[in-house]
């Protein structure tokens, strides 16, 4: 094990499984995880008749599937909805609070497409390159920490365009099994830093630092912050810190059991509580222009 660096820092959650103060608490939470946590991706499969309007038993099965994964996959046969399709959806599963980010539509649902023209092309999900690995808002201040995350699938690309998907909880338990030292690292308030964006009015987004692993004060839930990207981005350069870094790059780059991959098609969607994701790089074609819709919460799905 790595020797810590600096006092491991309080979580403030009093009965949570992740202050690491509380080893018994933990233990307990570990066993019950890896005894229900779903064992293939078919396992986080729900059948659905129509996102805006779940039945009793179909929210029931997506609430359980996050409850033990933090997230869960609906398939579906609606083809030509709207994007209100997540705002009803997210609705039914307790998100209210719609994080209207600034590449959102007015509504504060994107459309996840490949940009001709405009601003959206100078990023990455807006074209067709491989998106690594993240969750999302990594880039957002405390009080705008995204905690739910839904994707509806309208049309697939024509080849590629695969999700991967990884339940941050997972990555936390492995993490701390391998060295609580490197949790620590990653729940200090200077853990990583994000740069301030600019255009041409000056700076659009303040520069943001903050905690990767972050323990709710008030439910003891777990988010995580993160994003694989190697430029923009800053971590706190002791050895601790760096070694966690390491050891989520490895886990992620590697055949890990616990990442899901699955290539969505026309009517599936995902809901999550902004679990660890990417997406393969993929290529249009004639009737098939590829078209996700995205909606970020600052609530999250509790299906406990």
């Amino acid at each position: 094990m790595i020797a810590a660096e600096r006092a491991t820092p309080a979580t403030g959650a009093g009965s949570s499984p992740f202050r690491l103060d509380d080893d018994a608490a933990y233990r307990r939470w570990r066993e019950d995880k890896l005894a229900r946590y779903p064992a293939s991706i078919d396992d986080l499969i729900v059948e659905v008749k129509d996102p805006r309007a779940l039945s009793a038993a179909e929210r029931q099965a997506l609430l359980q599937r996050c409850a033990r994964a933090s997230m869960a996959i609906y398939a579906s046969p609606v083809r030509d909805a709207g994007k209100d399709i997540l705002r009803l959806l997210g609705a039914q599963l307790g998100l209210h609070r719609l994080d209207a980010n600034w590449l959102a539509d007015e509504d504060g649902v994107s459309q996840v497409t490949v940009a001709a023209a405009g601003g959206r092309q100078h990023y990455i999900p807006y074209t067709n390159r491989p998106l690594n690995w993240h969750t999302d808002g990594y880039y957002h201040p405390a009080a705008r920490r995204i905690r739910g995350m839904l994707l509806h699938c309208v049309c697939p690309a024509a080849t590629g365009g695969e999700t991967a998907l990884m339940d941050h909880e997972i990555a936390y338990l492995l993490l701390r099994d391998h060295d609580p030292a490197l949790v620590a690292a990653l729940l200090a308030p200077d853990a990583m830093t994000i740069p301030a964006r600019t255009d041409e009015a000056g700076i659009a987004r303040a520069e943001e630092t903050g905690p990767v692993f972050h323990v709710d004060p008030g439910d003891g839930s777990l988010h995580l912050r993160y994003t694989a990207r190697t430029r923009s981005i800053a971590w706190r350069q002791d050895s601790v810190t760096l070694a966690a870094v390491a050891f989520l790059e490895r886990l992620l780059a590697g055949d890990s059991p616990w990442v899901h991959r699955l290539r969505l098609a026309a009517g599936m969607g995902i809901v999550s509580n902004n679990v660890l994701h990417a997406r393969s790089a993929f290529e249009d074609g004639p009737g098939s222009r590829r078209l996700l819709y995205r909606a970020r919460y600052l609530d999250r799905i509790d299906g406990r």
